[in-house]
């Protein structure tokens, strides 16, 4: 068979802004849908009466199903019209957003969960290729930062901004509310949009069920693992092993069933034969552990060291996505008005967010908003250098029938990349935390004359606002304990801010030989 007659054709005409407006206000609904659950956790386990680990699942089903999402796209873009496929992506994603907001049935939501994820994958997957399939090569590097903007700095800095508002204000529910109208304006805009889209392709292959069984198992035990691998110990508990093991069978058949179709029905191996592809699918595993990472770290630490509300950890990383826009424009300019080639920002990105993590590295408890700005600032500079450098290193290559697959499987790594980060910095942090303690804890022996001194001080202060002599003491106790509790969890996040910035010392040697050995091997090849 041949792919290119499975593959979507270029678009006839030329399409307008409004089919630029309408792929940016689809991705948008992915971006509010998909950072719900950080900051409105609390609030829905609350209304949902869920524990913990059943509460779990609404993460775990979104994660697993978006990851089914970005492989399962190639397929559904080669039997359907690309912008057919992502209307009707976005008003499932709009219909999930609000059936979850009038809902409070755990499992129901769990349910709606895993729709959001496979619709958000899909957006995602098929938005970027519809752009890269219907404006020309010369405009790209303006159009993919402009997605960027609702695709990567929506979800980085804006949403949980909104997100943090409406929860301190109303509920958690206005969040899923909010993105049915926007769903519904993305499809009317989509479908006025003046494009002669691609008709479906006629010799597709027929849909794989095995592989995509396979496929689901890999998504959902990975998922699995790596969210909830820290809350039982990684492979302390006999559970993570099982899927673990499992996830990694699934994986290898799905690999072995690809290789034995030609490639089968979903994301055809066949792009990493591109050399700027392979180079830039290791680099996005490296960029969405920082951007996740970071992401995660910075209002976690703002929440529970420096005592943030939900609202004012949201609005810290808003100003930042100011500065990525700025850098996703800059360097649109650059590369699309000055013919600069786009590996040329990555060593600048690269740098900015190191120097941005060891900034942050030296927070305190003492620290404030202003504090803290100009390393975060500098963090969204950075991100932006580097998210649209590496994507138009990754696909500018690809001819149009390898670029679903492509952007399926870039955006696969990015995602696993960002899971493995969050999921080992949840893990350093519980580690240093209990560390710290132990550490300080034997200074806090009661015979030590800097803590007597210190008790005696507090139990004075207390005592003179009308507390007994015994009641003060016990009080006293309390108020130091618990200000050690704040020093050693502050020292685990200063220890895993500098963790992210050590990431890229490893990674940058990786990522250079990684370019040497792809060129050697494209330079024998051709």
């Amino acid at each position: 068979m041949n792919p290119a007659a499975a593959a979507p054709e270029r678009v006839a005409a030329t399409p307008g802004p409004l089919l630029v407006v309408g792929v940016v206000m689809a991705v948008l609904t992915e971006a509010i849908a998909g950072t719900v659950l950080s900051l409105g956790r609390n609030d829905i386990i609350g209304d949902t009466h869920a524990t913990p680990d059943e509460f779990a699942w609404l993460d775990v089903g979104y994660a697993a199903m978006k990851f089914v999402g970005f492989l399962l796209a190639p397929w559904a873009i080669a039997h359907l019209r690309t912008r057919r496929v992502m209307i009707g992506a976005t008003l499932a994603m709009g219909l999930a957003c609000l059936i979850a907001a009038v809902s409070v049935r755990l499992d129901l939501l769990i349910a709606l969960r895993g729709l959001q994820g496979l619709s958000g994958g899909l957006l995602l997957v098929t938005g970027q290729t519809l752009l890269f399939l219907a404006f020309p090569a010369a405009r790209q590097p303006l159009l993919q930062a402009v997605f960027a903007m609702g695709s990567v700095v929506a979800p980085a800095t804006l949403a949980p901004a909104l997100q943090g508002w409406l929860i301190d204000m109303q509920s958690w529910t206005w969040i899923f509310f909010g993105v049915f109208p926007l769903a519904l304006a993305a499809a009317g805009i989509l479908l006025m949009s003046d494009v002669a889209d691609a008709p479906a392709g006629g010799g597709a292959a027929p849909f794989d069920g095995p592989g995509f069984l396979l496929l689901g198992t890999t998504a959902v035990c990975l998922s699995y693992v790596l969210i909830q691998g820290n809350r039982w110990d990684w492979f302390q508990e006999p559970r993570i092993v099982w899927l673990a093991g499992i996830g990694a069978a699934a994986l290898l058949g799905w690999c072995g069933r690809q290789l034995w179709m030609g490639g089968g029905s979903l994301p055809r191996f066949s792009v990493f034969a591109n050399e700027e592809f392979c180079f830039a699918f290791v680099v996005s595993f490296v960029a969405g552990a920082a951007l996740f990472g970071s992401g995660f770290l910075i209002p976690s630490f703002a929440v529970s060291v420096l005592g943030f509300t939900l609202a004012d950890a949201g609005l810290l990383l808003l100003p930042s996505g100011a500065l990525f826009v700025i850098a996703l424009l800059l360097a649109a300019y650059l590369m699309q008005a000055r013919c600069v080639p786009p590996v040329a920002t990555v060593p600048f990105g690269i740098l900015m967010i190191m120097v941005a993590m060891w900034m942050l590295s030296g927070s305190s408890r003492e620290s404030g908003a202003d504090d803290m700005m100009a390393a975060i600032l500098l963090r969204g500079f950075g991100l932006g250098l580097l998210f649209l450098s590496i994507t138009l290193i990754a696909f500018s290559h690809l001819r149009p029938h390898q670029l679903a697959s492509g952007i399926g499987l870039f955006d696969s790594g990015r995602q696993v990349g960002g899971l493995v980060g969050v999921a080992g910095l949840q893990t350093l942090i519980e580690h240093e935390t209990h560390a710290n303690a132990t550490v300080l804890g034997t200074h806090l022996a009661r015979g030590g004359v800097a803590v007597a001194e210190r008790l005696a001080a507090v139990t004075a202060v207390l005592a003179d606002r009308g507390l007994d002599p015994i009641s003060a003491s016990r009080a006293s106790l309390g108020l130091v304990g618990r200000a050690m509790t704040g020093q050693t969890l502050a020292i685990a996040f200063e220890t895993a801010f500098m963790a992210v910035a050590l990431l890229f010392v490893v990674a940058v040697p990786v990522l250079v030989a990684t370019k040497i050995v792809l060129a050697k091997h494209a330079a024998r090849a051709g």
